[in-house]
């Protein structure tokens, strides 16, 4: 459920079955640009067009009690007309009572054809122009129109990209005809949005300069296919794969899905899986927060030392541009990491959805804003100061904690209890035991609610003394890339050893095949999240043949790798 407003708008995601049951349902806050607003006149009647003042800008027009009010209304609107609705809201600007103004049918997703999933990939690239919000999944070529009016009708040619400053029922008649459409304002439920949803068009509204980067006659692709708007230079080719998924065959192994950012899941979940395998923490930490957690934790005390050393001052600077509206920058982050896991729990919900600990590396974290003020120089970061061990030090637990505390959130605040727990990079039984103690002491209680916490079998030792691990854990998830290089004694980063890297070694499956025996004797679940299975059908067999219990895949091995589970399946079956 999205509820938002009209023009550049901010953006709110509510987890409908958490309303009414838990604290917070909210998986998202999104600020909007929000550049220009309409008032009433002062004088006389009717309605002017003003600049927002820029204070204004960096609020949020609802605040959290609103959002959940105008949710549960939608709720209640579905319900009573018995299919999705689009559902219009206004605020006054004098009183701040909220109105439904308009209710109608949703029709773009319903008239889909069911079962049948549309994937568009770009299979060419080229120099960006320009990005603005998405609108659809698909990719559109043509030739640039830039009109400013839509009396100019005369002047747009059937399949060229229409750009223009927004759109009006008066432009319908040229949106029609357009391969894409591009605006420099709008939001989710402007008219450029409602209508190419309807027309199947892909558009990118937004994107605050089309009309003045974009040239008339400039060959363009346009592609809102992975979540983000995109206009990139020339005509690039891409490709439309249709699968019918409604005859997805049933399989013992479970076939999950590796997911890295929350910006795709929407996309993502409608591809029959049974959830994910692995959601990186530190993917949603550097595309969404950006900044070192321990710069945010110590921020008060950066912006002492600010006065007097010019490069704490630029750091303070950023961390407050980054942040604003927040006075505790430490809320920043849990917000922003809540909200990516939020999203992506409840886009496969109620299926699991295993969220591994962060595994920054050292050189990785000291790439975060205010990463150098924190972190050590290592010569070898791959095998250094990471997972694990980084969660009970003094120096970095703090910036722990609040990991613990953003996942508490998600499966206590907003009622996400299908979020289970990974530790990466455990060396010995000795640090699990350590980890979760200290998630215990932050909230996250193993067997509480339903938590399960899992390990990543990732190191020899993971294998060699898997026993003692599987007392600690509640299972395993193989890492074949770490595996790997750490069995193999290879740098998978190195150039110069690269072609001695696979994950086929005789090595590497007799590690992964004692993992596999070790966790079914001991009662524990095994499942395996690395590249292999995405990249090499003969591995996924192999891994069926051992009866893992569940392989995580890139998103576009699934339906590939669910059909080749179910082939061999049934192949030893019928073998028994």
């Amino acid at each position: 459920m999205i509820v938002q407003g009209a023009v550049n708008p901010d953006q709110f995601y509510v987890f409908k079955p958490a309303l009414d049951k838990f604290q917070d349902p909210i998986i998202e806050k999104r600020l909007g640009s929000k550049q220009h607003k309409l008032i009433y006149a002062s004088k006389g009647h009717g309605m002017i067009d003003v600049e927002v003042p820029e204070r204004d800008r960096q609020r949020l027009v609802l605040d959290d009690g609103e959002i959940i009010n105008l949710a549960k209304w939608a709720t209640m609107i579905e319900e009573h007309y018995k299919k999705p609705m689009d559902i219009e809201w206004a605020k006054d600007g004098i009183t701040g009572e909220l109105y439904i103004v308009q209710a109608r049918p949703e029709t773009v997703h319903a008239a889909k054809r069911k079962g049948v999933l549309e994937t568009y990939v770009l299979q060419e690239e080229s120099d960006v122009l320009i990005t603005g919000e998405a609108v659809g999944s698909k990719i559109g070529v043509g030739k640039v129109n830039v009109l400013e009016s839509a009396f100019e009708i005369s002047d747009f040619r059937k399949g060229e990209v229409l750009v223009t400053d927004k759109t009006d029922p008066d432009w319908e008649p040229i949106m029609r005809i357009a391969s894409a459409i591009v605006t420099d304002r709008g939001g989710r439920t402007c008219h450029a949005a409602i209508v190419s949803r309807e027309l199947g068009i892909p558009c990118i509204i937004g994107t605050g300069n089309g009309t003045g980067v974009l040239k008339d006659g400039q060959s363009v692709t346009v592609d809102t296919s992975e979540g983000v708007g995109r206009v990139y230079d020339g005509i690039l080719k891409f490709s439309v794969k249709k699968t019918d998924i409604s005859v997805m065959p049933e399989t013992r192994t479970k076939v999950m899905m590796n997911v890295a950012v929350p910006e795709h899941v929407f996309a993502q979940g409608q591809t029959p899986c049974d959830g994910v395998g692995l959601a990186r923490l530190e993917f949603i930490i550097a595309s969404h927060i950006g900044i070192h957690p321990l710069a945010l934790i110590d921020f008060e005390n950066l912006r002492k030392r600010a006065t007097r050393d010019p490069e704490v001052a630029e750091v303070v600077a950023t961390i407050e541009e980054k942040t604003q509206g927040y006075d505790d920058k430490s809320e920043f982050f849990l917000d922003k990491l809540s909200w990516g896991v939020g999203k992506i729990a409840a886009t496969f919900y109620p299926n699991d959805v295993i969220v591994r600990l962060s595994d920054f590396k050292t050189n990785e974290y000291a790439n975060l804003i205010g990463g150098k003020l924190y972190e050590p120089l290592e010569f070898n970061p791959m095998m250094g100061w990471r997972g694990a061990s980084r969660y009970y030090d003094d120096r970095f637990s703090p910036a722990f904690a609040l990991e613990c505390e953003a996942l508490k959130r998600v499966r206590e605040r907003k009622g996400l209890t299908n979020v289970k727990v990974m530790v990466p990079f455990c060396r010995t039984p000795e640090e699990g035991k350590k980890v979760i103690k200290i998630m215990s002491d932050h909230g996250l209680k193993q067997g509480e609610s339903g938590l399960e916490v899992y390990v990543m079998c990732e190191i020899p030792s993971n294998v060699i003394l898997a026993e003692e691990f599987a007392d600690i854990f509640d299972g395993f998830s193989i890492g074949s890339n770490d595996l790997t290089q750490l069995t193999l004694g290879l740098d998978r980063d190195s150039e110069l050893v690269s072609h001695l890297y696979d994950e086929r070694n005789p090595a590497i499956k007799s590690l992964i095949a004692d993992a596999v025996k070790t966790a079914k004797a001991k009662g524990r679940k095994i499942g395996i999240c690395g590249q292999a299975p995405s990249d090499f059908p003969e591995f996924a067999e192999f891994l069926v043949g051992l009866g893992i219990d569940s392989m995580s895949l890139n998103p576009d091995s699934v339906i590939k790798t669910r059909l080749l589970v179910a082939e061999t399946e049934k192949r030893l079956e019928k073998a028994k």
